[in-house]
């Protein structure tokens, strides 16, 4: 006989793996990206310094207020869901039955067995049962909105102190490198994490962040450097 063996799926990092990758990455992306094109304006290491402090502490209240309202707008819609739901399950329940029923018909089970399903699922916990399996909320996908901000400014965070940390020991003649390759390698290095924890190709994801994460530094470099010669 074999032993049951709990499970533990990739799927239920979800929520929080989001928020913290894309947070990491932004923190990355745009400080460096702001401390390069400062930089190649030619501005001292102290203004650069500044700059980089200011994006920091800017970009995590955006993201956790941009992470914030957006996950609250979902949860918003998941919670008028449950109570449409939930007056449907106290106004008609046996169409509801009928309903659930037919969700398990659809996804092949027998339309006898169905039934007995849904009278089991209803009789335990119904609002739970059409949460799930008609609306498509778990416990894994609901919104929150709380964690997911604190996740994405605290991220954003981390992700944009280790090119900050470049300019404090970077030579100002060469901060604009080794600013820009230290945060390529660090996206790299994101990718990598993210792509692991989730259980995606490592190799794929590193690509992905360092390209953009390029293409970024080197247009607010290209800008720096035009304005910088202008004034």
């Amino acid at each position: 006989m074999s032993r049951l063996h709990a499970e533990n799926h990739l799927i239920s990092r979800i929520g929080w793996l989001r928020a913290a990758v894309l947070g990491a990455n932004d923190g990355i992306v745009s400080t460096a990206s702001l401390i390069v094109g400062v930089a190649a304006a030619n501005a001292a290491a102290s203004d650069v310094l500044v700059a980089g402090v200011a994006g920091l502490v800017a970009g995590a209240m955006s993201m956790a207020a941009g992470e914030y309202v957006s996950v609250s707008s979902q949860s918003d819609t998941e919670q008028a869901d449950l109570d449409r739901e939930r007056a449907e399950l106290a106004g008609q329940p046996d169409s509801e039955r009928d309903e659930l029923a037919q969700i398990y018909v659809a996804r092949g089970v027998d339309q006898v067995l169905a039934l007995q399903v849904a009278d089991q699922m209803m009789a335990k916990d119904p609002l739970g049962a059409h949460a799930r399996d008609e609306l498509g909320i778990t416990e894994i996908t609901t919104a929150r909105p709380i964690q997911a901000a604190l996740a994405s400014a605290a991220a954003f965070s981390v992700g944009a102190a280790m090119p900050l940390a470049m300019v404090l020991i970077a030579p100002t003649t060469y901060l604009v490198a080794i600013v820009s390759v230290a945060s390529l390698l660090f996206l790299a290095a994101l990718g990598a994490v993210g792509a692991k924890a989730g259980g995606a190709n490592a190799l794929k994801a590193s690509v992905r962040v360092t390209c953009w994460g390029a293409l970024a530094m080197a247009l607010t470099a290209g800008i720096g450097a035009l304005f910088g010669t202008a004034i």
